[in-house]
């Protein structure tokens, strides 16, 4: 059976400044520090020993995974999803295994970007454009509480939504065009997703706002490729970020990779330290999780090559690598970054504290959610 959810508790409204946060204790190993910061897709109904990522787990080298229901590119359906019976009986599975607890993922913002779908018997949900069209945020609660309730029967954790991206332009591939904003006003996107949150709250689940710091100027699809939004881009698009950290709603944040020279001429936002800790961080004043958008995407894949890309990830200030769909990577990607992560600390390229701080980070996330099925 899934575990009992109860509401998750409110992140504390003023943050806990960088140099403050309690130190990881002793006895946490630096591989389980980094273990705990991938988050890792993989490819199963359900978890045996065969399976890429069962050792990775097992041994606490990865300590988080996101599922999907499509396998991108191929297209090929039932990747991890196929009924609510078999995705709780896989995380049950996934958490039975892990030496630590896990955080549990997926894309259920609703409309076209649903991993739990009505073929697969999950209810069926409502675009976040269609929320923000009708604007009751009351309404918006219910339908995100629908939404969280089915996460938290099959035992998923984290919700990677809402997008809180402002529908700056409308024909945007990635966002406007595919229902993905709430609204091309900054307010309502701000209280439409405040009440997402709240919805999923109640019945015990986090969530990720994305794409920081906004991709809803953009004309091009960083999947894709190189994405520039410096002559597009606007402060009005960091409002709904400002307005639910200020509110204490924030629970992750996951950044974009889009390139923006007003912030950083050199680096996207995903590997950008002024973007990520000097804007979002001491800027915004928020102290909760950065998750970086999928590493596999083409806009950090071509231009800035695996190990590379993590590092400078990890050093801009992110805490969890995100490493999901797994189409591009060879099988052993968790165990890969696992590596990437420990030479960088052991050769002094990323500092232990570092390492300290964002788990941390991760821990006290963790540490709002219901305790884990007994093993």
């Amino acid at each position: 059976m899934a575990p009992t959810r109860t509401a998750v508790p409110p992140t504390p409204a003023s943050s806990t400044p960088v140099a403050t946060l309690t130190p990881a204790p002793a006895a946490v190993t630096l591989d389980a520090k980094i273990g705990q910061m991938l988050i890792v897709g993989f490819r199963g109904l359900a978890l045996d020993s065969d399976n890429v990522v069962y050792d990775d787990i097992a041994s606490g080298r990865l300590g988080n995974v996101v599922l999907f229901d499509t396998d991108l590119p191929s297209g090929q359906p039932n990747r991890n999803i196929d009924s609510p019976t078999q995705l709780t009986s896989l995380d049950q599975q996934l958490q039975a295994l892990a030496p630590m607890r896990m955080l549990i993922a997926a894309d259920q913002e609703g409309g076209l970007v649903a991993r739990l779908k009505p073929e697969y018997g999950f209810p069926a949900t409502v675009s976040p454009r269609d929320l923000g069209e009708m604007n009751d945020a009351a309404a918006t609660r219910r339908y995100a509480a629908t939404m969280a309730a089915a996460l938290a029967g099959a035992g998923v954790d984290l919700n990677l939504a809402p997008v809180v991206d402002v529908n700056v332009n409308p024909d945007n591939p990635i966002i406007g065009a595919l229902g993905r904003s709430f609204s091309a006003d900054p307010g309502v996107v701000a209280e439409q997703a405040m009440a997402f949150v709240d919805g999923h709250h109640d019945e015990g689940i986090l969530c990720t706002l994305k794409h920081f710091p906004g991709h809803g100027s953009s004309t091009q699809d960083s999947h894709l490729g190189f994405v520039d939004v410096t002559g597009t881009w606007s402060r009005r698009e960091l409002i709904p970020y400002q307005r639910i950290i200020d509110a204490g709603k924030a629970d992750v944040i996951m950044t974009a990779h889009i390139f923006n020279a007003t912030l950083d001429d050199s680096y996207p936002a995903t590997l950008s330290r002024k973007t990520i800790t000097g804007l979002l961080r001491e800027e915004l004043h928020y102290d909760g999780v950065v998750i970086t958008d999928d590493m596999q995407m083409a806009a950090i894949r071509d231009f800035y090559g695996f190990t590379n890309a993590i590092e400078l990830a990890v050093n801009a200030g992110a805490d969890m690598i995100s490493i999901a769909n797994n189409t591009v990577y060879e099988s052993s990607v968790a165990h890969d970054a696992f590596v990437a992560i420990k030479q960088a600390v052991l050769e002094g390229r990323i500092s232990a504290s570092r390492i300290d701080e964002s788990h941390a980070r991760i821990s006290r996330l963790k540490s709002r959610l219901a305790a884990a099925p007994a093993r």
